[in-house]
C-alpha cells in the first residue's frame, strides 16, 4: 500500500473538519464508481463567534457497483469552509527525520505530544500471479513544522505489502479567498503497491486539545455561521474520469 491511500485518508479527515455540524453523508455514483462519505463532529453545537475545539471522525468508501476494483484515484482538490480552522500555536511538531524507518509503535513513542489524529486506510491489491487481496495500514497524523507559514500535517504509516516499509506523507493547507471557502489542499496521489492497488476505505479521527493560557484549545476548531458548514471537492481518477461534490451539514449555535 502506497502513499495515495494515506493521502486519501488525511484528506477525508480534512473534509470532515471543514464540513462540521452533526453527522451527515454524501453518496455519489458515476457509472459503476461509488463514493460514500460520512462525517461527525463533537460537540454538535458550536459558537456563533470565535472558535471552539472539535473532534472529527470521517469514513470514506470507494467501490464499484459490479464488485470490480475501483479506478485509481490520482488527484484530490478540496476547498474548505472558512468557518473551520487549525490552531497549531504552542503545539509540538514532529519531523520526517524523527519518524524515518519507524514502525507504528515506534512512531507514537517518537513524537507523542505532536499526534493530532489516528486512523486506518485500506486498499485492494492485484499483484501479478496472486489473488486479489485487501490490505490495511494504521495511520498516525502528526503536527509538522509549517511550510511557508501554512499548516502542515505529517502522516505516518507502516506498510507490509509488498514489503515492510515506513511511509511519510506531508499535507499542506493553504489559505484562499473563495467566498464560502477559505482553505485549499491540492494533492497529487502516487501509485498504490507499485500501480497494482486502489484505495477502498479511509477512516480517521482528528482533534487533539491542549492547555494554553489557562484554557483548553484545540488543533481543530470551528464556529457556526449561516446554519451550515461545507466543503467542495474534486476527485480525478486514472484514465481521465473525475467527479466533484459538496458536503453540507447543518450547525447549531450554542450562544
Amino acid at each position: 500500500m502506497r502513499r495515495g491511500l494515506l493521502i486519501g485518508t488525511v484528506v477525508s479527515v480534512a473534509l470532515a473538519l471543514a464540513a462540521g455540524g452533526t453527522a451527515n453523508a454524501l453518496h455519489l455514483q458515476i457509472g459503476k464508481l461509488r463514493i460514500n462519505a460520512t462525517a461527525s463532529i463533537s460537540p454538535s453545537e458550536l459558537p456563533a463567534k470565535g472558535q471552539a475545539p472539535v473532534e472529527v471522525t470521517s469514513v470514506v468508501r470507494i467501490s464499484t457497483s459490479d464488485g470490480a476494483a475501483p479506478p485509481k484515484l490520482r488527484t484530490l482538490t478540496l476547498q474548505f469552509d472558512k468557518h473551520g480552522s487549525l490552531d497549531t500555536r504552542g503545539l509540538p511538531t514532529c519531523s520526517a527525520t524523527k519518524l524515518a524507518g519507524t514502525t507504528t509503535k515506534e512512531a507514537r513513542t517518537a513524537c507523542p505530544k505532536a499526534i493530532v489524529g489516528e486512523g486506518t486506510g485500506r486498499a485492494v491489491v492485484n499483484l501479478p500471479g496472486l489473488p486479489r487481496q485487501a490490505v490495511s495500514s494504521p495511520l498516525i497524523l502528526f503536527n509538522a513544522a509549517p511550510d511557508g507559514g501554512r499548516p502542515t500535517l505529517l502522516v505516518h504509516a507502516y506498510e507490509t505489502v509488498p514489503a515492510p516499509n515506513t511511509l511519510l506523507t506531508p499535507i499542506v493547507i493553504e489559505r484562499i479567498n473563495g467566498g464560502r471557502y477559505g482553505y485549499r489542499a491540492q494533492i497529487e496521489l502516487p501509485e498504490i503497491a507499485g500501480g497494482y492497488g486502489a484505495a477502498t476505505l479511509s477512516k480517521a479521527t482528528i482533534g487533539a486539545t491542549r492547555k494554553r493560557g489557562g484554557r483548553t484549545v484545540g488543533y481543530a476548531n470551528a464556529y457556526c455561521s449561516g446554519g451550515r458548514l461545507q466543503v467542495y471537492g474534486t476527485l480525478a481518477f486514472e484514465g481521465g474520469g473525475f467527479t466533484n461534490g459538496t458536503l453540507v451539514q447543518p450547525c447549531h449555535s450554542a450562544d
